[in-house]
């Protein structure tokens, strides 16, 4: 128990709390527990249905299962965290997401289910929980695809990594069978019936490394491991799998490319940042780096970094990249192409000496790029307004997962499991270009975070707030934001979706241009419109019937196309009949059907098994230097002859490779020069297994 008494402030005086009170950790359920007379949370009502639910979809009819408990408890947190926008992902807390919810699909495999079930629960859940929590129950729908796409993704790999670590848990000298787990085989030798072997040595430890690719091929998270072993009394190398972690993020560190080859060492004061209101300043220069390291100064043709102690450049932060300009004294010009942090309150001006030299203590002139911040700006605003937009749209459940602002476009992920429909576009830019017609003032004020909260500004989970922050408002969007923005709404100009797709589970992005950019990407579809137009001779109105009625004649052509060929390779067929040869009382055939296709040559194929009753029989066809071919046995001759292996024993000789059932197999190949070889080889060939 807790006893809240007093409260102890930062100099540790202690005053008595107004309404002091005890903890005593027991929980609701526990109380409903007590209060319907059961011995157990998982006995209360709610726990009850739920485990009666899970029962149902795993074919369980034990209840008593532990198995059941675990799933009946994990629907509950999974569900409740997708409601409040936590998408199975693979960090943060969604990582934690999806480990609860492959625990709870690794028990129901447990149980003999090898398909997605877990999703199917959600409607029981809503049953028992919807009227006191109406949030969670009003996304019923959404909960229930995005379990059942996490189910489907883990499924795809659980059978794999399951058969692994069986295998890898097996000791020495052991099998894996299947009906060992019945007590069948223990029963048999228990009975004198079969002879028991000699015991095997017991795995005690799982490789790390095992672990590892467990985790990192097959999507199990190492408490999952951890579960499975633990219930076979085993133990898990952990140390060796961090160290195996540690080795693929040393390697992907190793593989990527970076601005600097090392982090820059400054022990100075933090510069000023007056960029908000400023895109020029006078700025002394502080420190200079060549190659990461401190120098006196940079040289013309030198490349390096140049600290000032005031700044208008904004360095990339918040998804927005940093500033381009440049910094000048005297004769000395220092292009600026990016602006980096160093630490958080020192910013690095990565860039070029381009003529003269820059010295440390040297007085300057600081300008930013007026085109490519207006234009950045333009495009973080805009991605203010169109996360609202989304989240209104779609649903509140739409949370940004991560940006990219730059002068050409913005680039916004957010959970959401769904494509995002063109209607839905639509209406998001309808809103977006509303709230810029309106041409609403920004507002920007700077308070702490508990006020902050008050206002109801959105925050981005997993971003790190200082006590000060700063509250934007553009349009109706209210969010914490440092980055730079327009002063009123109608400065965005214009604004429009250009692409939407998925780029993990769960997660869409969306790119958009604004401004200018946005005029030339209209014109751009305007004039390919215009294109498509007077080639097809219509009216740009006109063009989706036009289109709509060619798609409808080239498929009415195809089906002719396709009905011509059979009519020929039918044709050809029949001629061929006549040029089987007999080889110890079976026909074999091999010949060219011309201009056949796959469908052709398949059903040829049946035709002359038909009519020449006991045969072997290879077809080919060839379209510039790539071969198709099929072979066919009838069944009396498949004890002796496999389609399979001939059709792969031809398909060798002109570059390919196929294979088959017995008696029909397909391959392809690109060498068509050698197909009349290949062809007359398989007389000999068949004469040999007769």
């Amino acid at each position: 128990n807790v006893f809240m008494q007093f409260n102890m402030d930062e100099t540790g005086a202690v005053t008595p709390l107004p309404a002091p009170c005890v903890e005593t950790g027991m929980g609701l359920e526990r109380l409903a527990a007590i209060l319907q007379h059961v011995h157990s949370n998982y006995e209360i009502d709610i726990f009850e249905a739920l485990i009666k639910a899970a029962g149902r979809e795993t074919g369980t009819a034990d209840l008593t299962n532990p198995s059941l408990k675990v799933i009946a408890d994990h629907i509950r947190a999974t569900a409740f965290l997708i409601s409040d926008g936590v998408i199975p992902s693979n960090e943060g807390r969604g990582y934690v997401q999806r480990r609860i919810v492959r625990r709870a699909i690794r028990h129901g495999y447990k149980l003999g289910q090898k398909t997605p079930f877990f999703h199917k629960l959600v409607p029981d859940l809503v049953r028992m929980m919807g009227d006191a929590y109406p949030s969670m129950a009003s996304q019923a729908q959404r909960i229930t695809e995005v379990l059942k796409a996490e189910e489907e993704r883990f499924y795809e790999t659980l059978a794999s990594g399951m058969q692994i670590l069986d295998s890898e848990l097996t000791p020495i000298g052991a099998e894996i069978r299947p009906a060992d787990s019945f007590g069948t085989r223990a029963a048999l030798e228990g009975l004198g019936a079969i002879e028991a072997p000699n015991p095997p040595s017991k795995i005690t430890v799982l490789r790390g490394e095992v672990a590892f690719k467990l985790h990192d091929t097959y999507g199990f998270p190492l408490d999952l491991t951890n579960d499975v072993c633990r219930e076979r009394g085993v133990t898990v190398d952990e140390a060796g799998f961090h160290a195996a972690m540690e080795a693929q993020k040393a390697k992907g560190r190793a593989a990527g490319k970076f601005k600097m080859d090392k982090a820059l060492e400054y022990t100075g004061a933090g510069n000023t940042f007056v960029g908000y209101e400023q895109l020029e300043a006078p700025a002394k220069v502080v420190a200079l780096y060549l190659d990461g390291t401190p120098v006196a100064a940079l040289k013309a043709g030198q490349q390096g970094v140049v600290v000032l102690d005031t700044t208008p450049f904004y360095a990339e932060s918040g998804g927005q990249v940093g500033d381009e300009g440049l910094i000048t004294s005297g004769s000395a010009t220092f292009a600026v192409g990016d602006t980096q942090k160093i630490k958080s309150d020192v910013f690095g001006h990565h860039g070029a000496m381009v003529q003269g030299t820059l010295a440390v203590g040297d007085t300057v002139n600081a300008s930013v790029n007026l085109a490519q911040r207006a234009a950045t700006v333009r495009n973080h605003s805009v991605t203010h307004l169109m996360h609202k937009a989304l989240r209104e749209v779609l649903g509140t459940h739409v949370q940004q997962k991560g940006s990219l602002v730059d002068a050409d476009k913005t680039r916004f992920d957010f959970t959401h499991n769904a494509p995002v429909t063109d209607a839905q576009i639509r209406e998001i830019e309808q809103r977006v270009n509303a709230e810029i017609v309106a041409n609403a003032a920004t507002q920007a004020r700077v308070m702490d975070i508990e006020s902050a909260q008050k206002t109801g500004a959105m925050m981005l989970f997993g971003e790190k707030y200082g006590e000060s922050v700063r509250v934007l408002d553009i349009g109706s969007s209210r969010e914490l934001c440092g980055g730079t923005h327009v002063r009123a709404t109608g400065d965005i100009g214009f604004f429009t979706i250009t692409a939407e797709g998925g780029v993990a589970a769960g997660v869409r992005r969306v790119e958009a241009v604004t401004g200018l950019n946005a005029l030339s990407y209209v014109q751009g579809m305007e004039a390919t419109l215009g294109g498509v137009a007077g080639t097809l001779k219509v009216t740009p109105g006109e063009v989706p019937a036009r289109v709509g009625a060619l798609l409808e004649q080239m498929r009415d052509l195809e089906k002719e196309m396709n009905a011509l060929k059979s009519r020929l390779a039918s044709a050809q067929g029949d001629e061929l009949v006549n040029q089987a040869v007999e080889v110890k009382g079976i026909k074999v055939l091999s010949a060219v059907l011309a201009g056949a296709d796959a469908k052709g040559l398949r059903e040829t194929m049946d035709k002359l098994k038909d009519k020449l009753k006991t045969a072997v029989i290879v077809l080919a066809a060839a379209d510039g230097a790539k071969v198709q071919i099929a072979a066919g046995v009838t069944a009396d001759v498949m004890g002796k002859v496999k389609a399979g292996e001939l059709v792969n024993f031809v398909a060798q000789q002109v570059g390919g490779k196929g294979g088959g059932k017995p008696d029909m197999a397909m391959a392809g190949g690109t060498d068509a020069a050698g197909l009349p070889k290949a062809l007359a080889s398989v007389q000999a060939w068949v004469a040999e297994r007769l």
